[in-house]
């Protein structure tokens, strides 16, 4: 019993150790990334490859000049603010690039922190205010989404997101009271045929609504195709070891399709293989922590997923609907819808099947749901993020009370056994196999469950993990205050008190425990309060909030349990 929870617990202590690893590299200090030195060397075409359309018309043909496929930013942008988005749109193809999000600051001030700081003496750290930019023109951090049509073999050529656009405004905002706000740019080939751009914005939404209006005074059919993608570069600042490496919440494309649902494209495999899947509806990706995008054609269309690698470390995932035909004086129209904003999951579920399952639990989505679930149910009647993480404490510790009770019981029978174990290792000390004979006999006896105790240990283990994955994948908690000096859940409590606790509550239930007959898995066990609040010290404080919440729980319940027993000596 002795060496199966050592064993346990040592495991549990290598866990925390890579799982608070994979948090630094993903919140700690991340080094300066090196510029691209030839930001003109991208010679791969950046346009799908539609079927039925192997003919079409290269990039550099379909313009008044060629233009390098790196570049994605020109000096003629139009600006537009909403109450949530602050973005701009490149009149060269109309591509969405550079979007804050305005309600999600890149950190937030801590008032009581720096006030305590300051009283003290101590520099108060400038934060950086500004709002988190999901889309970026730069090209360190390139993240835009495009979007254009190709016209098919033998056809007129169409606006790609190469294509110059021209836009009746500079600057274009959502007012209060408005319904919405639709941004048109406008492209002729001044041979009859003109497309109009669409993007109409929503208040309170990160869903963008793209229509291309196609109309056909050319005086024959036009046949041609819409496409929309997503280009980024991958995020290269920090990469997880061996260890570590793949703890990370997942960061790179992602599609849903009607057959394989949800499925991870990542930048490894976008370079071994171009995707190529067709399906009816679905949706294309690229996610990261707390964020999403995602382009979302018509639910009822079939359409053709892709992914491209391009040279600069540039990667593509898109898709491209069916070839439609506008015949001569005639017009059509595509639609796609574009989401960019926080992966809030109730929100998500609302704007496409399967975009909620874009926050990423890993291979504990079955247990991370249905907390996630209850956290929000708790959130909604108290208001605090801090107070729900207590409260699913309490409903844990009640859901799996019995199994506890028994486990207590059989650990306070084993302290009570313990002078008498310690007698048999004494008198049986050259001869083994008689004390683990013996040993085993007065569990018997005593009617005591030697594998016990591990239960607890085993149970814990499943839901830490499982809540470091809520913690690290859902965006309600970023920047959530809970009280006093915590103003982030999501973040190491900046004066260590919560970690400190945790030591505490954890010496103090291991003098609850039986120490081990071994005197050296005995001193090892000393060690793990320190070992473990150390580990702790960088945890998020709403991690570091359950365990000490649980762990002063469970010194409650043993504490009675014990008493009981001893009783009954």
């Amino acid at each position: 019993m002795d060496n199966i929870r050592f064993i346990l617990i040592v495991t549990f202590a290598m866990l925390v150790f890579m799982l608070q690893q994979a948090w630094q590299l993903d919140y700690g200090p991340k080094p300066e990334v090196a510029a691209i030195t030839d930001p003109l060397a991208n010679t791969k075409e950046d346009l799908p490859s539609a079927t039925g359309a192997s003919a079409q018309t290269a990039p550099a043909e379909q313009n008044t000049a060629a233009v390098p496929l790196s570049t994605t930013s020109s000096a003629n942008v139009i600006k537009i603010k909403t109450d949530v988005l602050a973005l701009q749109i490149d009149l060269k193809g109309g591509t969405i690039q550079n979007l804050d999000l305005l309600n999600y600051p890149v950190e937030k001030p801590n008032t009581v922190v720096d006030k305590l700081r300051t009283m003290v003496g101590l520099p108060v750290a400038e934060k950086n205010t500004n709002p988190v930019r999901l889309f970026d023109s730069s090209q360190e951090k390139l993240f835009v989404a495009q979007s254009g049509l190709i016209a098919d073999s033998g056809f007129a050529t169409a606006p790609t997101h190469h294509t110059v656009f021209k836009a009746e405004a500079t600057s274009y905002e959502l007012k209060p009271g408005q319904d919405s706000l639709t941004v048109p740019l406008t492209w002729t080939d001044n041979n009859g045929l003109t497309v109009t751009k669409l993007f109409t914005f929503k208040p309170g939404s990160y869903e963008i609504t793209l229509a291309q209006n196609v109309k056909n005074d050319s005086g024959k059919p036009w046949t041609g195709r819409q496409y929309s993608q997503l280009l980024r570069v991958p995020d290269t600042s920090s990469k997880g070891g061996m260890l570590t490496g793949g703890m990370r919440a997942y960061d790179g494309g992602v599609i849903y399709t009607e057959k394989e649902k949800y499925q991870k494209i990542a930048f490894d495999d976008m370079a071994d293989e171009n995707l190529d899947v067709a399906t009816k509806g679905g949706w294309t990706a690229m996610i990261q922590h707390y964020f999403a995008s995602a382009w979302i054609p018509p639910a009822d269309q079939d359409n053709h997923f892709y992914t491209k690698s391009l040279n600069d470390n540039q990667y593509v995932i898109g898709t491209y609907s069916p070839a439609v035909t506008v015949n001569a004086n005639t017009d059509a129209q595509f639609v796609a819808r574009l989401f960019a904003g926080p992966k809030i999951q109730p929100m998500m579920e609302n704007i496409a099947p399967g975009l909620e399952l874009t926050v990423d639990y890993s291979f504990l989505t079955f247990i991370g749901k249905p907390i996630y679930w209850l956290l929000n149910q708790i959130h909604d009647a108290v208001g605090n993020w801090g107070v729900a993480i207590i409260g699913v404490t309490l409903c844990i510790k009640l859901l799996f009370f019995p199994l506890s009770q028994s486990s207590y019981k059989s650990m306070a029978k084993m302290r009570k056994i313990q002078p008498r174990l310690k007698e048999l290792q004494e008198r049986f000390a050259d001869d083994r196999q008689r004390f683990n004979t013996e040993m085993m006999a007065l569990y018997k006896k005593e009617k005591v469950n030697p594998l016990g105790g591990c239960l607890p240990i085993l149970v814990q283990i499943p839901v830490f993990m499982c809540l470091y994955w809520v913690l690290s994948e859902t965006v309600e908690f970023r920047q959530a205050p809970f009280m006093l000096w915590i103003q982030d859940l999501s973040i190491q409590d900046p004066f260590y008190v919560l970690p400190v606790i945790m030591g505490i509550t954890m010496k103090i239930q291991q003098g609850l425990n039986p120490a081990p007959i071994d005197p050296i898995q005995a001193k090892v066990m000393k060690m793990f309060p320190i070992v473990f609040t150390i580990f702790f010290l960088f945890f998020p404080a709403g991690l570091v909030l359950y365990w000490v919440v649980n762990n002063t729980l469970s010194i409650i319940q043993q504490t009675v349990i014990t008493r009981q027993i001893a009783k009954t000596a």
